[in-house]
């Protein structure tokens, strides 16, 4: 980031992981044991709930409020909340809201947790920064570059404690998988499979009616205009109770999301990223499929080795294989595997994934709110991620290689793919 050297980034990274890993998890939780989280929750659809199974069985945290723009999610998470603490005899005062500034505003709560749709992102998180919240995130962090950087850096301003939903560095077999690329255990890293589908389509969804409680005007917040398709908030209801039957599928088109690009790139991208030590960093170019032959999006790092969106194996399993010299290995959240057994980690230590309830991972966020120190991810590897997701995009639309400086984080000599920097909000919202 232009606010920040890459050597702070690095010493900030490490200081983090390090002062959670050093340290045993019972140990750290007793670290001001007595001093209760106070989390108030930011857009109450499927994600979020998985993380309120997760965050609600954390010793020190009560969840206190949920906002969401839909009326039926706000009563759902009303109504789980209280039960939760019902069956427990504690007595929790849960309260929601349509606007999410009022959590925002709040002196009472500590920490927010934000599981909005991703245009929503950065402008959440930056206010949540500026009013002092610590903040969990979900993946990708922003919606454009720019986003990601300005994230960034109003969370070093501010001083506050940014997490995001990267599970899989929490995993231990994804922990295993890079600790032997980087000890090249099986010889020097040539190549890196990072499969997670492809880009975003148009959005083609026909218009439906809008629900009586959804405030769509909203929804879009500065987003250019789209009608309502149910598919962009699948239907619940209350009694009986009717759960998402599907995620919801704005992350799949172009003028809500970024596709599976941006949104399993945000965990196999920064996996890849982590292997390579470019996590700090990123491609100094891109290049999309059937240029000269091409065949999978490409990205290329300064050191000569690729990262290609490219399954390896028939099942198009989205993990990642990392090719040495002398051998490979292979991760996913389904397992672990290598050319030579040596290469895997004992068998005891390896752990299937909560990917969605992710309780590890979010006891690491708590852990660094309680600590003041960076979380396992902290918020500039986020925000790598997520510009090395979007500039895959951004190749993928001119069609041509797109080449970055890391350094500067933006495109060099390139007026046409500086138009994908960022997208300008609407609405009368400002950045």
């Amino acid at each position: 980031m232009s606010n920040f050297s890459r050597r702070g980034f690095i010493q900030s990274s490490m200081v983090g992981a390090a002062g959670l890993t050093l340290m045993p998890w019972s140990q750290v939780l007793a670290t001001g044991a007595n001093d209760t989280i106070r989390i108030g929750f930011i857009g109450l659809g499927q994600q979020a709930m998985n993380l309120l199974n997760g965050f609600s069985q954390i010793k020190g945290v009560e969840i206190v409020a949920g906002a969401d723009c839909y009326g039926v999610k706000r009563e759902r998470f009303e109504l789980k909340v209280n039960e939760f603490y019902k069956a427990r005899n504690q007595k929790v005062d849960v309260k929601t809201y349509k606007d999410y500034r009022e959590i925002i505003d709040r002196k009472d709560i500590d920490a927010v947790v934000i599981a909005t749709p991703d245009h929503w992102h950065a402008i959440m998180a930056i206010d949540a920064c500026e009013a002092g919240k610590d903040i969990y995130q979900e993946k990708p962090i922003t919606f454009t570059i720019k986003e990601s950087i300005m994230v960034a850096a109003a969370v070093r301003k501010h001083n506050v404690i940014f997490a995001t939903g990267s599970q899989q560095r929490s995993d231990n077999n994804y922990q295993h998988a890079v600790n032997m690329v980087h000890r090249e255990a099986f010889g020097k890293l040539t190549k890196v499979n990072a499969y997670v589908g492809p880009g975003p389509d148009p959005y083609n969804l026909p218009k439906e009616e809008v629900p009586a409680d959804l405030d769509w005007k909203q929804w879009l917040g500065p987003m250019p205009y789209v009608h309502y398709n149910q598919a962009l908030n699948p239907p619940i209801t209350i009694d009986p109770e009717t759960k998402e039957t599907f995620w919801a599928r704005w992350r799949y088109y172009k003028e809500t999301g970024g596709g599976f690009t941006c949104d399993w790139g945000a965990h196999n991208f920064d996996i890849g990223q982590w292997g390579l030590k470019k996590d700090h960093s990123g491609p100094v170019e891109v290049i999309p499929p059937g240029y000269k032959g091409t065949k999978f999006l490409t990205y290329v790092y300064d050191n000569g080795v690729t990262m290609t969106n490219e399954a390896y194996d028939d099942k198009n399993s989205r993990g990642v294989k990392f090719w040495g010299e002398d051998g490979w290995i292979e991760v996913s959240r389904q397992g672990i595997w290598a050319s030579d057994p040596v290469l895997l980690p004992e068998k005891e230590a390896v752990e299937a994934g909560m990917y969605e309830k992710s309780s590890g991972h979010l006891e690491n966020f708590i852990n660094a709110v309680r600590m003041r120190i960076d979380p396992i991810v902290p918020v500039e590897i986020g925000a790598r991620t997520a510009i090395c997701s979007i500039l895959g995009n951004v190749a993928y639309e001119l069609q041509r290689p797109v080449a970055w400086s890391p350094e500067e984080q933006y495109f060099i000599n390139d007026p046409e793919a500086e138009k994908f920097y960022h997208r300008e909000y609407e609405n009368g919202y400002k950045l």
